[in-house]
């Protein structure tokens, strides 16, 4: 039997149907990500100017303002928040590590719109001040400061959660010597905790810069106008209110070259490896002194970003639920996002699976290099950028935005879950090909029987994390919808942003609750029922490298919310 590369060092049999399978994914990917480039640069060139007033510089700077507080921030209260979950031991523990990983799928539209209802003018806290004192908190939601506090609501709790589980990583052994030296909270932090934290701690401020630089639904709802503008914000309305298609193009291709340089440099750290189940249990009880600040952390960071999930769902399943339960706007809508959160979801498990089998089925690492790399096209051509050159292929081929956009949005909400999906499922698929090709090739087993017999049962729980993420991903994107989108093809956060606009808060709560609570049983049950469907038949073999236990995770994360390099 003829030999890869790969199986030549491995002795897995060669698979030509799975490189060729992998390849033309990561050939079509490429070259749809570069008919949307031409189409942006043809219309560059093409449209005539029309005097654009917009302040590049301005918009750069803003963006990289934001951007890098929200690093900052994040990082400090990502880390803090770790600290005190790797200390403390309390019923419910299991819980507020799952809250926290939940940040990777909760929409920023929603976050947004919670801090409204807990710090806006007609917020809890404004309406107990001006019940107690009666005076009210002139709190600066909208502007920078409501920018920074939304962004670092999730991904301060994004921080933590990755943080965590390089703490909970660290040998027992050290543990047990720090312990016989009677080293103390800030002492064992410094000699034992910070060497692990450390290298992650680059690459992940790599990825909440991106994720913050690229940042859309949260900045068109909290920005307060022009003078806090982001690249991404400036895209959509030079093209949806303005229609200025030449001030547009010119702003993507900026935005482009700005990220694609951040990707550039982030590909120079160590990949940061993530979970999304439950974390390890304390092995380490530090005084009293250090007990009451890691207590008192915990408390602010649970109540930060509980609070504004808990005023979505109080306040949107009220009386005004029924009134908003009766149009059948809010069901079509229902239904659209359903549908393409599922279709996104399928068709962001196929690609990743055509793509990672065929990268572990080659042992070249150029080859590998290009058949991963289109996978990660969303990190350099964000969700807007990618709805504008969809939008001018599909002007300039002569059909009707409103024909080709339910195509459009799923497709482009499936590559924007691609990397996610890609670094969940590569991991394990690597492992396998490295671990038990031996073992395959012995059997004798066929492609699709190594699949089934072997792969499927090792990563299944990893494919149900997939499915749960690029459902939700979809079910919560704004930045694709909000340029195809019409009165007859709307999803939820679209149908969420026009009740805002009309001031409609009551619909508008209404529907962030059903977003939150479809977001979070999809994020919780998705996993689990692949789990269950797959365990019966799980492969029984001692030494899988592959399978954990439910609640852990092998993906890495570069540089998005779950990414590893190619």
């Amino acid at each position: 039997m003829p030999l890869s590369p790969r199986s030549s060092n491995l002795a897995l049999p060669y698979r030509p149907l799975r490189l060729m399978v992998g390849a033309g994914i990561a050939a079509t990917i490429a070259a749809l990500v570069a008919l949307v480039l031409l189409a942006i640069l043809a219309t560059a060139a093409g449209e005539p100017s029309r005097g654009s007033r917009v302040d590049v510089w301005h918009l750069v700077s803003m963006t990289t303002i934001q951007a890098g507080l929200t690093t900052v921030l994040s990082l400090l209260v990502g880390t803090a928040l770790a600290w005190a979950l790797n200390r403390l031991r309390f019923p419910g523990r299991d819980l507020i590590v799952g809250l926290f990983a939940s940040a990777i799928v909760t929409p920023g539209l929603i976050v947004a719109f919670g801090l409204l209802a807990v710090w806006g003018r007609a917020g809890w806290i404004n309406q107990a001040a001006l019940a107690l004192t009666g005076h009210s908190l002139e709190v600066p939601l909208f502007g920078l400061a409501g920018i920074l506090a939304a962004h670092v609501i999730l991904d301060a709790s994004f921080a933590a959660r990755i943080l965590l589980a390089r703490l909970d990583a660290i040998p027992e052994k050290r543990l047990k010597t720090g312990q016989s030296l009677g080293l103390g909270a800030w002492q064992r932090f410094a000699v034992i905790d910070w060497p692990m934290l450390r290298p992650t701690l680059p690459g992940l401020a790599a990825i909440i810069f991106l994720l913050a630089f690229t940042s859309f639904p949260i900045v068109l709802l909290l920005g307060g106008g022009p003078a806090n503008q982001t690249l991404e914000v400036a895209i959509y309305a030079a093209v949806r209110l303005d229609f200025d298609l030449n001030g547009a193009v010119k702003l993507a291709l900026l935005q482009i070259g700005i990220c694609s340089a951040i990707i550039i440099a982030a590909s120079a750290f160590a990949p940061v490896s993530a979970s999304t189940g439950a974390s390890s249990p304390p092995r380490w009880r530090d005084g009293s002194a250090a007990r009451v600040v890691q207590w008192g952390v915990l408390l602010v960071g649970v109540v930060g970003f509980a609070l504004p999930l808990l005023a979505i769902l109080i306040d949107g399943i009220g009386p005004g639920i029924i009134e908003v339960a009766s149009r059948a706007s809010l069901w079509k809508a229902l239904g659209t996002s359903l549908a393409l959160g599922s279709g996104s979801a399928i068709l962001t498990l196929l690609l990743a699976l055509g793509i990672g089998m065929g990268r572990a089925a080659s042992g070249i690492p150029l080859l590998r290099v290009g058949i991963g790399a289109p996978a990660y096209a969303y990190l350099a051509v964000p969700a807007v950028v990618l709805s504008l050159g969809a939008f001018l292929l599909v002007r300039n081929a002569g059909m009707l935005p409103e024909a080709a956009a339910p195509v459009v949005v799923l497709l482009a909400n499936a590559l924007l879950s691609l990397p996610f999906a890609l670094a969940t499922l590569a991991p394990p698929l690597d492992a396998i090909a490295e671990r038990r090709g031996r073992l395959i090739r012995s059997l004798g087993l066929t492609g699709w029987r190594q699949f089934v017999a072997v792969e499927w049962p090792l990563i299944g729980r990893e494919a149900g994390v997939v499915l749960a993420l690029a459902f939700c991903f979809s079910l919560g994107d704004l930045g694709v919808i909000a340029l195809f989108g019409t009165e007859d093809f709307a999803t939820l956060p679209l149908l969420m942003y026009r009740a805002l606009g009309a001031y409609r808060s009551n619909d508008a709560a209404a529907i962030a609750a059903l977003m939150l609570v479809i977001t979070i049983a999809a994020f919780v049950l998705l996993p689990k029922l692949v789990w269950k469907a797959d365990s019966c038949s799980k492969l029984n073999t001692s030494g899988s490298p592959t399978r954990a236990p439910p609640g852990s995770s092998t993906s890495a994360l570069w540089p998005g919310r779950a990414k590893s390099p190619p």
